[in-house]
């Protein structure tokens, strides 16, 4: 028996998930006439978690619409910036983006990071626990369903992590109030709180510390302060 044969047009946006043949404009592709449109559109390769509006001869459908013979849909990308309901926009972010949890949490965004491989099952199990989105470039991880909410990271570069992941969700920016070593938040601290961690010449050249709340960490404005500020500056300048 023939199956059922419907039309799909797959955003740009979204055309490195699924193969070339499918990036040129409307194909056809055949159904089981009782998956859903979301099974439909995962088994082409696209996580849900980057798709926006489908829609369906001109009207959108949830991701539980059955396609129908003769149906075109169309896939959209998520919309930006992208709004997360049901909890504050907190982010956690797989073993391979160790950089970009450091840089986010430079920006004040929460950011919880795990730093050794716990495996999929775990990290989906804390992201809903915690209702964090999770941010990967493991497109299995993000199909599980029990995920508080995903994003696909696209890029390798963590500048371009960064960029597109701010754009992408407009997070408040609070810079210099998280530990980038265990996103905690940090607190003013005087010389002698923290002089356990300084070496002489510090001591000695530097007199304004912050302390992490959480794992005693301490902070201040050492060598590498102006790249560290420039990343700053680079992520207020693009939201302005």
């Amino acid at each position: 028996m023939n199956r059922p044969e419907i039309h799909v047009e797959v955003a740009p946006a979204l055309h490195l998930f699924v193969p070339a043949a499918r990036r040129a404009g409307i194909t056809p592709l055949g159904t089981d006439g009782v998956s859903t449109l979301g099974h439909v559109i995962e088994s082409l390769g696209v996580p849900l978690t980057e798709v926006g509006a489908l829609v369906v001869d001109g009207r959108e459908v949830p991701v539980s619409h059955i396609p129908q013979a003769g149906e075109t849909v169309r896939v959209r990308p998520v919309e930006r910036p992208q709004r997360v309901p049901g909890a504050p926009l907190r982010f956690l972010l797989d073993v391979h983006l160790g950089t970009l949890a450091r840089r986010l949490r430079l920006l004040g965004v929460d950011a919880a990071y795990e730093s050794t491989d716990i495996g999929d099952p775990a990290l989906a199990t804390r992201s809903a626990a915690e209702k964090r989105v999770m941010l990967s470039r493991d497109r299995g991880l993000l199909r599980r369903r029990e995920l508080f909410a995903g994003a696909f990271v696209y890029s390798t570069r963590p500048d371009d992590q960064l960029r597109d992941i701010l754009d992408r969700f407009a997070p408040d920016l609070a810079p210099w109030t998280r530990c980038t070593a265990c996103n905690g938040l940090l607190r003013q601290a005087t010389k002698d709180e923290v002089a356990d961690q300084l070496k002489g010449g510090t001591q000695r050249s530097y007199d304004v510390f912050a302390q992490c709340t959480r794992c005693g960490r301490a902070y201040w404005k050492g060598a590498h302060h102006d790249q560290l500020e420039a990343i700053v500056e680079r992520a207020l300048a693009d939201r302005s």
